[in-house]
This record gives structure tokens, C-alpha cells and sequence, in this order.
């Protein structure tokens, strides 16, 4: 697409290409700001089952089983 609008227009394919990028992100900034942002729900999952992840050797054991190696 860019080819074309280059042989047509008569510009060069770097300045084609800075001005769809420019047009392209006001298009991205103007629908993001009506939109909502994205929340995440906050969920409770209880105590930590692993002490310290300090050990990584300890952790897998716990979260694999010992044939984690």
C-alpha cells in the first residue's frame, strides 16, 4: 500500500511511512482517552504455602514435588 501511494503522491517511502505512523497514533491516543481504563479485581488467595522463594531449589520442591530435577 505504501508503494503505491508512493508512486502516486511522488514521495519518498520514509516520509509515507512517518506520516501514517503519526496519523495511526493520534487515531490510537483520541479512542483510547474515551475508553475506560482496565480494571482487575483484587482476589484473596490465602496464605503464602512457600516461606521464601530465597531457596529456588526449596520452592520448586514444594510446588513440583521432589521430580522438579
Amino acid at each position: 500500500m505504501l508503494n503505491r501511494l508512493r508512486k502516486t503522491r511522488g514521495e519518498s517511502f520514509k516520509v509515507l511511512v512517518n506520516e501514517a505512523l503519526r496519523r495511526g497514533l493520534k487515531q490510537m491516543r483520541t479512542r483510547d482517552s474515551r475508553r475506560e481504563p482496565f480494571r482487575t479485581q483484587a482476589v484473596e488467595l490465602g496464605p503464602c504455602r512457600i516461606g521464601s522463594i530465597d531457596n529456588i531449589a526449596e520452592a520448586l520442591s514444594i510446588g513440583e514435588g521432589e521430580s522438579f530435577k
